[in-house]
């Protein structure tokens, strides 16, 4: 996992991606990098976690849910009307399979990028709040005081990501993960325990 590795990881990922995609994966990258200095958390694995969370987003929706199910990985009612979600689940897969991760705590953290889970571990934060609050993002709402917030304190950037998160998709209630809403509900418990 050295250098020469994620190098080389980049060239092939920009082969894969779309270049607006691609720019985000490198924003992630380095912000997980910015985040894992702050936290003093390992830094190659920091930036491996977050130059693969989206290594499986530009595949087409009708080949996500062919590869899910030839893989057995699983799929719940919510993800298969709607193969986009699929994306984080197939990504660990991918990381590991076809890219030779084999870092349970990386293979995680991309597992978990989009929904966030219970008991998440730093990694897990770093890389969910990168892709929230890397540089090229700029539609989500309280934008600027998240990204303050990430370097003072990750657990409240979390919490706010996913209560801003929960009330944008709020709209939409056919595409919330039961995991956001979980995540949500123990970072609050936890936030107001602390």
């Amino acid at each position: 996992m050295d250098t020469v590795c994620i190098k080389d990881l980049k060239k092939e990922l920009k082969k894969e991606m779309d270049d607006s995609r691609f720019e985000h994966t490198l924003g992630v990258m380095y912000t997980c990098a910015a985040l894992a200095m702050r936290y003093e958390y390992d830094l190659e694995k920091a930036m491996l976690a977050g130059l693969l969370h989206d290594c499986a987003k530009c595949m087409p929706n009708a080949k996500k849910l062919k590869m899910a199910e030839k893989h057995r990985l699983e799929i719940s009612d919510l993800e298969r009307k709607n193969p986009f979600m699929l994306h984080a689940k197939l990504g660990a897969f991918l990381a590991k399979k076809k890219y030779d991760v084999e870092d349970e705590e990386i293979l995680d953290a991309i597992r978990w990028h989009t929904t966030g889970r219970p008991e998440m571990t730093l990694l897990d934060k770093i890389v969910y709040v990168a892709d929230y609050i890397e540089p090229k993002r700029d539609k989500a709402p309280n934008l600027s005081e998240i990204r303050q917030k990430a370097f003072v304190d990750l657990d409240e950037a979390l919490l706010k990501i996913l209560e801003d998160t929960l009330g944008y998709l709020q709209d939409s209630s056919d595409h919330v993960d039961s995991m956001t809403k979980m995540t949500y509900d123990y970072y609050t418990k936890e936030h107001k325990e602390g």
